[in-house]
């Protein structure tokens, strides 16, 4: 017999949500963020006027919610610490050394968060395409290779961001570095950081809004994407005005600087907190 209808949404290469008939009737819809963070797919049985959750099993349940408080934790304390750092940077409370150390502790929590965020993914429940309306679980991985998910590659971009931010804050310990330098080693990394920030948070948008412009103001993961996404953008706005310019050996705007890496890391505290809400 040949496969049931299906039905698939999303951009490009990408499939956020797919719509199918299961062998014993009715209508199954699976949901690449739903599925992912809450364990969840929707199932109308026959005959049956609307859809109610089906959740996988509970070794996927389980798993969901712990990544997902241990991430998004990761994020609230990392985001809180870059503020911290901010906060002493522009009020003059510390040396560049103390402000250094802030930023570094609180990027090893955004590296955690990252890390953490891919592996929610990775261990995500799966569902058979044009089978039953059901999830399955497999078993745990550190690792996978998936850059035709969209979910994957948002996460992956996500961790790499964090990663490139630490060479910068390493960086930032070094002393007598030239201007050149300066902007090599510290602000080049910082930038590219941001970039993939930016383009995690658009792949976000990609997989919740299934590659269309939407406003969902009543779903929570919407409104997780676009704060981070928002924290991201004044992340951006901060590394630009940290350039060192040439010839005076002076930031574009410190205050600017300090001030967007500020609000943009309370957005991702934010995030963090509204995460710990979307769980099984």
């Amino acid at each position: 017999m040949g496969q049931p209808q299906q039905r698939a949404e999303g951009a490009g290469p990408f499939t956020t949500r797919l719509t199918w008939h299961p062998p014993g009737g009715g209508t199954a819809v699976w949901d690449s963020r739903s599925a992912r963070r809450r364990g969840t797919l929707a199932v109308r049985p026959p005959g049956a006027a609307d859809s109610r959750p089906t959740s996988a099993d509970a070794v996927a349940i389980g798993r969901l919610r712990r990544l997902n408080v241990i991430a998004a934790l990761a994020f609230v304390v990392g985001g809180a610490l870059f503020a911290a750092g901010a906060a002493v940077a522009q009020f003059g409370s510390g040396d560049a050394t103390t402000c250094a150390s802030i930023y570094f502790v609180g990027g090893l929590f955004f590296n955690t968060g990252g890390y953490v965020s891919l592996l929610q993914v990775i261990n995500s429940p799966r569902h058979v395409a044009g089978g039953e309306g059901r999830l399955f679980t497999r078993r745990w991985r550190w690792w996978s290779y998936e850059p035709m998910r969209v979910d994957w590659l948002s996460a992956f971009v996500l961790f790499v961001g964090t990663l490139v931010f630490a060479v910068s804050l390493l960086d930032s310990f070094l002393r007598g570095l030239s201007v050149q330098q300066v902007n090599r080693l510290i602000w080049a990394p910082d930038l590219v950081g941001c970039v993939f920030f930016l383009v995690s948070g658009h792949l976000g948008f990609v997989e919740i809004c299934h590659g269309r412009p939407c406003v969902r103001p009543h779903s929570l993961g919407w409104w997780i994407v676009a704060v981070n996404q928002f924290g991201s953008v004044l992340f951006m706005v901060s590394a630009v005005a940290a350039f060192t310019r040439p010839a005076t050996g002076s930031l574009v705007s410190a205050g600017i600087a300090n001030w967007g890496t500020l609000t943009g890391a309370l957005c991702f505290s934010l995030g963090g907190l509204l995460q710990l809400r979307e769980h099984p």
